[in-house]
């Protein structure tokens, strides 16, 4: 099946072209789905698709031209790419972004699939994203936060030490957008995270509903916060 008749195909049916298991993700699939290559694990979209839509309004929220003007960009969670797309191919972004993987596995799908390797002001850090944060003593314009391990977000996502140092971790007039899935008990997680910024220096806006499951939650750092 060649590729024009798989792209056009995908419009009346998704169509799998690579499946594997990782380690880290559990399955992935990269799918041809509605004309558009996609990467999917078991059991939600991971790059492209809903998510790359979902972050896309979250983007724009901030305004493409605040984004294009800054200086340096961290991706928590790279997966196959999309958001980098993103800021790269639409928003024109051309200064410095760091995209923080776990999954070794994942990249070299992203890579593969979704020449991920060809953006060439994208460095990729293969690490745990909460011990890159701990350990960060540099400050960026931009952090998105996109983390799961399939539907799931890992419990450090919430924690007090993770949240102190992502605020320590960014610069005055800089934004954290934060893609969440509110499933179970993460609405009250969300509430949780919120109320680490409800003070001063801080600003902070939700765009639920997304998708179904989506919340963004976005956070405008206006002055220099104090962190015990």
């Amino acid at each position: 099946m060649n590729f024009i008749f798989k792209k056009w195909l995908s419009y009346i049916v998704p169509i799998t072209i690579y499946k594997t298991d990782s380690i880290i993700s559990k399955s992935i699939e990269v799918t041809w789905n509605n004309g558009q290559l996609v990467l999917d694990t078991q059991n939600t979209n991971y790059s492209y698709g809903s998510l790359q839509r979902i972050l896309h309004k979250g983007l724009k929220q901030i305004g493409f031209t605040k984004i294009k003007s800054m200086q340096n960009l961290l991706v928590l969670g790279v997966a196959g790419g999309s958001v980098v797309k993103t800021l790269v191919n639409e928003i024109k972004f051309t200064n410095s972004i760091t995209g923080v993987e776990l999954d070794s596995d994942i990249i070299k799908i992203a890579n593969q699939y979704f020449e991920l390797q060809k953006i060439k002001n994208l460095k990729i850090i293969i690490q745990d994203a909460n011990n890159f944060v701990l350990q960060n003593n540099k400050k960026y314009d931009l952090i998105v936060v996109d983390i799961f391990e399939d539907n799931k977000m890992p419990d450090f996502l919430y924690e007090t030490n993770f949240i102190n140092a992502l605020s320590k971790s960014l610069k005055v007039n800089g934004f954290i957008l934060f893609n969440t899935m509110v499933l179970n008990n993460n609405y009250n997680n969300n509430l949780s995270f919120k109320n680490h910024f409800n003070n001063a220096c801080f600003t902070i806006k939700t765009l639920s509903n997304l998708e179904y499951y989506n919340e963004l939650i976005l956070i405008e750092k206006l002055k220099k916060a104090n962190h015990n």
